[in-house]
């Protein structure tokens, strides 16, 4: 699991033209809440939250002004259109507690021969882990599956300290028939000739 430094600063302003002011100097707002403390919001460097955030559940110390606080991105808004950061809610962790998070799953292997397409039911698989022992992604394989067959939650590997957050026969990738293509409208029938 990745662990990020970043150096973070206690916002003062509030609002939509504070926030596009922030976001102007290459800086994102952020809001850290948690274990009952009340939240507080800080201003972090546009670049380096960018680049921590490549990393899924990146574990992320803040020095706030000297002090150092443990978090996890909680929500992510990126502008919809340039993928800029927006804004970020920062969850405060603690080294030995679990959190639930969703982990990102990765395919491997080849299905068996006879045409069937796989299905991605789950593209992420919510976990509960401890917070600085977060696995990066999990791997599905679907070696020699044909139609019919499916790989459930509980069938997925897991690191030792991670357990399911979901029901452990909830599907997480399936393989399924081919839908045959209906001919195109308005054709010619079979052994009929168009006419010029």
């Amino acid at each position: 699991m990745a662990d990020v430094k970043i150096e973070a600063e206690v916002r003062e302003e509030f609002g939509k033209g504070a926030s596009r002011r922030i976001r102007s100097a290459d800086k994102v707002p952020a809001v850290i809440y948690g274990h009952g403390t009340d939240p507080v919001h800080v201003t972090l460097p546009g670049h380096a939250t960018m680049l921590a955030l490549k990393n899924s559940n990146v574990l992320i110390t803040l020095d706030i002004a000297g002090r150092k606080e443990l978090v996890i991105p909680k929500a992510v808004q990126r502008d919809p259109l340039k993928g800029f950061l927006v804004h970020l809610d920062l969850l405060v962790v603690k080294r030995g507690e679990q959190v639930s998070v969703e982990v990102p799953l990765n395919v491997e292997g080849n299905l068996a021969p006879g045409g069937g397409l796989l299905e991605h039911v789950l593209s992420a698989l919510p976990v509960e882990a401890e917070a600085t022992d977060i696995p990066q992604s999990l791997t599905v394989s679907v070696q020699g599956l044909t139609i019919g067959d499916s790989v459930l939650a509980k069938d997925v590997p897991l690191p030792k300290g991670t357990s399911l957050a979901i029901d452990g026969d909830d599907i997480v990738v399936q393989v399924v028939q081919p839908q045959a293509e209906e001919p195109a409208a308005g054709g010619a029938a079979e052994g009929e000739e168009a006419s010029a």
